[in-house]
C-alpha cells in the first residue's frame, strides 16, 4: 500500500510539473480551440478532430526524430527531402520495377535509414556541423528523387499499398495508430533507456559526457539513423495517402518539425526537452493549420503564420536560457 501511495504521489508530481512547464502552450491550444469553435462549428466535430489527428501524424513522425536530434544538440534539415525521395522510390519500385509491395516498402525504409546513417557517420567522425551536412544531404536527396522519376508523379492504385496510409481500425485511421505507437516507443527510449540518458548528457554538456565515458560517436550515428528511418516511414505513409510518389512533397517539413519541437519547450542549444512537449507542439501547429484552412485563409498567409510562430518560439527559448544563465 505504501509503495502504491508513493508511486501515485510521484506520478502526480510528474503530471503537475509537466503542466507547469508547458502552461503557455496549453493555454495557447485551449484559447485557439475555443476561438475556432466559435468561428467555425465544424472544428469540434468528431470527423474534423480525426482529420486533425490524421494530418498531424505526418509531422509527429518527423518531430519525434527531430526531438532526439535537437536534444542531442544538433539539427537535421534533410528529413523533408527524405520524405519525398523514399515515397517516390517506394512507389516507383512497386509500379515501375514491379516489385512486391513488401519488398518496395522495405527498400524504401532501408534507403532512408542509410541516408540517416551517412549523415550521422559524417557528423560523428569528421565533426562537421550537422546544419551543413544535412543541408547538403537535403539537396542531394531531393535531386535524387527528381532524377529517379524524371520529375514526374508516379501513380499507384494498389489497395494493399494505399491502405497503409488510408486504412483505418474502426474509426481510427492507421496513421493515428502508427503515431500512438511511435509516441510510446520514443517516450520509453528517451526516458527509460541508456541511449536516452546519453542523448541528454551529450546535449547538456558534451565535454562532461565525453569525460564520463559516453560513446558520443555511436550515439550521434544512432540518433541520425533513427531520424532517417522515421523520415522514410513518413514518406511511405504519405505516398500511400496521396496514391502517388511525388518528388516535390515534403518541402518545408523539416521546418514544421523544428517548430513543433521548439514550441514544445525543446532548447535549440540541446539537453532540454521531452516527447510530451513535442506532442503539444505538433498539436498546436496542427490546430493552426486546420483552423486556417477551415477559415479559408490563403496558403501564403499560412506560411507567414508559421514563420511568426517559429520566431516567437525561438525568442521564448532565448529568454528562458538567458534567465537560467543569469540565475546560475
Amino acid at each position: 500500500m505504501k509503495q502504491t501511495n508513493t508511486f501515485s504521489k510521484q506520478s502526480g508530481n510528474l503530471i503537475f510539473n509537466f503542466f507547469k512547464h508547458h502552461l503557455g502552450i496549453f493555454i495557447m491550444i485551449l484559447v485557439l480551440s475555443a476561438l475556432l469553435s466559435v468561428r467555425t462549428p465544424v472544428f469540434l466535430t468528431s470527423n474534423n478532430l480525426l482529420t486533425v489527428l490524421r494530418q498531424i501524424s505526418h509531422n509527429m513522425f518527423l518531430a519525434l526524430g527531430m526531438t532526439m536530434v535537437i536534444v542531442l544538440g544538433g539539427i537535421d534539415l534533410s528529413v523533408g527531402a527524405l520524405v519525398a525521395m523514399t515515397g517516390t522510390m517506394t512507389v516507383g519500385f512497386i509500379v515501375l520495377q514491379g516489385m512486391p509491395i513488401w519488398l518496395g516498402v522495405i527498400l524504401g525504409l532501408v534507403i532512408g535509414t542509410l541516408c540517416g546513417l551517412i549523415n550521422g557517420t559524417i557528423i560523428a567522425f569528421f565533426k562537421f556541423p550537422a546544419f551543413i551536412v544535412t543541408l547538403a544531404t537535403m539537396n542531394i536527396v531531393r535531386g535524387a528523387a527528381y532524377l529517379y522519376c524524371g520529375g514526374k508523379t508516379t501513380r499507384i492504385v494498389d489497395e494493399a499499398f494505399v491502405g497503409i496510409g488510408t486504412g483505418a481500425l474502426g474509426p481510427i485511421p492507421y496513421p493515428v495508430i502508427y503515431m500512438i505507437i511511435l509516441i510510446a516507443v520514443f517516450s520509453f527510449l528517451l526516458n527509460r533507456t541508456k541511449l536516452g540518458t546519453y542523448i541528454y548528457a551529450i546535449g547538456g554538456n558534451r565535454e562532461a559526457a565525453r569525460l564520463s565515458g559516453v560513446p558520443i560517436k555511436s550515439v550521434e550515428i544512432a540518433v541520425f539513423t533513427i531520424t532517417g528511418f522515421l523520415a522514410s516511414f513518413a514518406g511511405i505513409v504519405l505516398a500511400a495517402r496521396m496514391y502517388s510518389g511525388q518528388p516535390s512533397v515534403g518541402d518545408g517539413n523539416e521546418m514544421n518539425a523544428i517548430a513543433a519541437c521548439v514550441l514544445g519547450g525543446i532548447s535549440m542549444s540541446g539537453g532540454v526537452g521531452s516527447v510530451g512537449g513535442t506532442i503539444l507542439g505538433v498539436i498546436l501547429i496542427g490546430i493552426i493549420n486546420n483552423g486556417l484552412n477551415l477559415l479559408n485563409v490563403s496558403s501564403y498567409w499560412q506560411l507567414v503564420a508559421k514563420g511568426v510562430i517559429i520566431l516567437f518560439a525561438v525568442m521564448v527559448d532565448w529568454v528562458k536560457r538567458n534567465r537560467h544563465s543569469s540565475i546560475n
